[in-house]
């Protein structure tokens, strides 16, 4: 990179611009945030970054877009989701979703669903390490309530998705945590220690949001008749529930739920070995348009730090800061503006980190605190935005349950509207900064 885009560019982040303008310009006007395909709006903004800077070789901005998606974050997150995506459809095809949804229903209080989903979306989270891997393992469940409550599909995703984010910030397994700590030079319980103090107090407080709105969605619902359920139909989620809380890696996690579901599908002639192969085909298929996203994504960030968009973040919050609390401030917003131009919130510690520590020994922040902002503060971007692996994960996963059902799709907007979780951490953060000791 040059020495001129080391000091940073504002209109590199044109192609980002031109994608918000574009996405949520266009989709307002049409009323419909499923009207514009996103991963088109991407591939717009891509050819921006391309004919942008045209004293720049093509050949560079090609090496820059291959750098950026053939991220390792990037790679492994895909072949996750390829993993789910036949997770989800086999289980699907065997009945498996089916008989676990009408086995919850049949034993756990309506009122309680999203509550429940919340809980065991943290559960899992902190045991996995992966805020997506949570997602794409429990969004199915959650969508597969509307059958008995209508409507609640939005609040649903949106309690996998805080519960995923709550994990993902406290894990000590989490890409998130191990990035934070490491540039920091901080141990891990030294860190989780501060962070639990921000976020616990907001876990229990979504939690009770999540009882109360549960119930009032229960209330409009007059026939909750449960329909019968087969317990070994339920063993795939449990097995995935199980090897997630005991910290297997969630690839493995998820190969391994994929042959449990296969097992059982053939032992209960649920389905054959040759369905079961297009069940499996047709997950990663669900799959794909997410998984070329993801790499799109990651070519425009490429991109745009290549032109210099990300130092210009970098160096406009640096030059504002005077004081501890305003550095504690300008490592969370630099982390915040970071984080919605990668929308990746571990790349986006990586990339941050190293600069935090050096504000942090300017001013003689405490380690552990500049941590857990990098931490909590990425976790409540990456939460929120749309373009996101988390909630375009969600929203993929439940359109593989809904395909070929009556049942109404979930829009960003809506999800978003569900979001505690991330919201209030975000708050939570920023209260931390300003009324607790910088030591």
């Amino acid at each position: 990179m040059s020495q001129e885009n080391r000091k940073g560019n504002f209109w590199a982040l044109l192609p980002l611009i031109v994608f918000i303008i574009i996405y949520f310009c266009g989709s307002l006007y049409l009323g419909d945030f499923y009207a514009l395909p996103v991963l088109v709006v991407f591939v717009i903004s891509l050819f921006v970054a391309f004919f942008q800077y045209p004293k720049h070789s093509f050949e560079e901005k090609l090496k820059s877009f291959a750098k950026g998606s053939g991220d390792e974050n990037i790679l492994i997150m895909i072949l996750i989701f390829l993993l789910a995506g036949a997770f989800s459809e086999l289980s699907k095809s065997i009945g498996a979703l089916s008989s676990t949804v009408n086995f919850a229903m049949t034993y756990v209080s309506p009122q309680f669903i999203v509550a429940g989903v919340f809980l065991i979306a943290c559960f899992i989270s902190v045991s996995l390490g992966t805020s997506v891997g949570t997602i794409v393992a429990l969004a199915p469940l959650a969508v597969g309530f509307e059958t008995y409550i209508p409507g609640i599909t939005a609040i649903a995703l949106a309690a996998v998705v805080g519960g995923a984010m709550f994990g993902d910030n406290l894990s000590f397994i989490s890409d998130t945590t191990i990035a934070a700590t490491r540039t920091q030079n901080v141990g891990m319980r030294d860190k989780f220690k501060v962070n639990f103090k921000i976020v616990f107090p907001v876990a229990v407080l979504v939690f009770i949001i999540y009882c109360f709105q549960g119930a009032s969605f229960v209330e409009d619902v007059k026939d909750l008749a449960v329909q019968e359920y087969q317990i070994i139909k339920v063993v795939p989620y449990i097995l995935v529930f199980v090897l997630a809380l005991v910290g297997v890696q969630v690839i493995w996690t998820l190969g391994i739920g994929i042959v449990a579901t296969l097992l059982i599908g053939l032992f209960t002639n649920s389905i054959t070995l040759l369905d079961s192969i297009k069940s499996v085909n047709a997950g990663f298929a669900g799959m794909f348009e997410l998984s070329l996203l993801c790499l799109i994504i990651g070519g425009v960030v490429g991109i745009i730090r290549y032109n210099g968009g990300i130092y210009f973040l970098l160096n406009s919050v640096l030059k504002r800061i005077k004081t501890k609390r305003g550095a504690e401030f300008g490592i969370a917003s630099l982390t915040a503006l970071v984080n919605f131009a990668l929308a990746n919130n571990t790349i986006t510690i990586v990339i941050v980190g190293p600069l935090a520590k050096e504000i942090s020994d300017k001013f003689d922040l405490a380690p552990k605190r500049v941590a857990s902002i990098l931490d909590t503060i990425s976790c409540f971007i990456q939460g929120i935005i749309p373009y996101g692996a988390q909630i375009l994960a969600a929203l993929a996963a439940s359109s593989i349950v809904l395909a070929g059902t009556n049942q109404p799709t979930v829009s960003p907007l809506e999800l978003i509207s569900y979001l505690y979780y991330p919201f209030l951490t975000g708050i939570a953060t920023l209260g931390f900064i300003l009324f607790s000791k910088t030591k």
